[in-house]
């Protein structure tokens, strides 16, 4: 099992996994992230909501935070998926921001590494994830740890009151 603090081998960066007194320190980077993004907009978790999503009964997900000269300039938002085709679980990578100061320390690529071992601790059979089309900076960076883009792959998504309307649907299809 991996340590609970863990060195990265990057100067005095560490890595450790969230406890629920970091609920508002995440709520604060998933902000960022989104101010980022240009999707604030979207953010409608609470802290409260948090709290229950990755630390009540059934966490839906786990974080990876990273630690830099005492302050939290990182983490890495992830949980498990499965391959049908590998008959295996997978590590799905759902957010990883690093605080602009921070920025080109090689705390993105030491967390991305912390990952990848947990995956093959794990058992895992890959380690994926999403990047927004013009994020060039971060395409380009995953590129060179030799990741590469799902060819032929396109990503869909159901929410808000589309996802609702479907779910009515199917509700009264079934009577």
């Amino acid at each position: 099992m991996i340590a609970p603090e863990v060195p990265t081998g990057v100067s005095g960066f560490t890595l450790r996994f969230a406890k629920e007194s970091d609920v508002p320190t995440i709520h604060r980077l998933i902000v960022g992230l989104a101010d980022y993004e240009k999707l604030r907009h979207e953010v409608v978790a609470t802290p409260g909501v948090l709290q229950e999503s990755l630390f009540g009964d059934a966490p839906s997900a786990e974080v990876i935070l990273g630690i830099h000269a005492g302050e939290t300039v990182a983490m890495a938002i992830f949980f498990h998926n499965f391959s049908t085709f590998l008959g295996r679980r997978g590590l799905y990578l759902e957010d990883l921001f690093v605080v602009p100061e921070a920025r080109g320390r090689g705390f993105g690529g030491a967390m991305l590494g912390f990952l990848a071992e947990l995956a093959v601790e794990r058992g895992c059979g890959r380690f994926e994830w999403s990047v927004l089309d013009w994020n060039r900076s971060a395409i380009d960076f995953y590129e060179k740890l030799g990741a590469r883009p799902n060819e032929g792959w396109l990503g869909y998504r159901l929410t808000g009151a589309p996802l609702s309307e479907l779910a009515e649907r199917s509700r009264r299809r079934r009577g």
